[in-house]
């Protein structure tokens, strides 16, 4: 696996090399520290199976980098590493097709998962702050978790149809209807129906929510089944 790290930090280049070098004795790390190094890098070599992108470039503001890569290269994953944690950006990364954002405060166990995560073809997003009031449709994604359900329930529980489930993995890898359409050998307007379905059952208002709600239910079922292995063994001790 090639992946390329874009940071103009020297010491987070060389801390995310290290953890990302810990996912397999295959992985290849590049770096660069600007968005115009990333860009020639990019243009240059076709195989990178993973991005990480800082939001704060000297040369570039990540936003634009990240629409530009995911129009450019839409099959290569981008995920975002940044100092910024707000529910703001969180949401506009996903709105823009990032694959994952890991805080920069995050452990280094939290950025592998989470790698591994967007790797197996999933989304990964850090819990979001309660409370948190934004303007526009996006709204509070975190309480209409929480109203929904979402930290307790199962995507098996949701009652989803094959095909709903289909779209939604699709979406969930940031494909719009067009490509969806394309990959289920289906019409546009049959897409958004489905789409339309599937955010009603996930009861959010966009696909940015759904995506968000979604990795945020995966997650509360990992650290479910987490605690009750540690359950297990700790009876087993005793």
């Amino acid at each position: 696996m090639k992946v390329l790290l874009i940071d103009d930090h020297p010491l987070i280049l060389a801390a995310l090399q290290s953890v990302i070098q810990g996912l397999g004795d295959d992985v290849e790390v590049a770096a660069a520290a600007s968005g115009a190094s990333a860009r020639a890098m990019l243009q240059a070599d076709s195989t990178f199976d993973l991005v990480l992108l800082d939001l704060h470039l000297g040369d570039a503001d990540g936003f634009d980098l990240l629409t530009e890569f995911r129009g450019a290269y839409p099959g290569l994953p981008v995920v975002v590493v940044s100092a910024s944690d707000r529910t703001s950006d969180v949401i506009r990364a996903i709105d823009l097709g990032a694959m994952g954002f890991v805080p920069k405060r995050a452990s280094n166990e939290t950025l592998v998962d989470a790698l591994r995560q967007v790797i197996s073809g999933g989304v990964y997003v850090p819990p979001l702050s309660m409370g948190t009031t934004l303007a526009g449709a996006a709204g509070s994604v975190q309480q209409e978790a929480n109203a929904a359900g979402f930290q307790t329930a199962s995507l098996a529980q949701l009652g989803l149809t094959q095909r709903q489930t289909q779209v939604l993995a699709l979406l969930l890898q940031g494909q719009p209807n067009k490509l969806i359409a394309r990959e289920l050998e289906l019409s546009v307007e049959t897409i958004k129906d489905h789409v339309a379905s599937v955010l009603r059952i996930l009861r959010v208002s966009s696909r940015t929510q759904a995506v968000i709600a979604v990795s945020q239910m995966l997650q509360a079922q990992d650290q479910r089944a987490a605690n009750r292995f540690s359950a297990w063994r700790a009876s087993g001790r005793r």
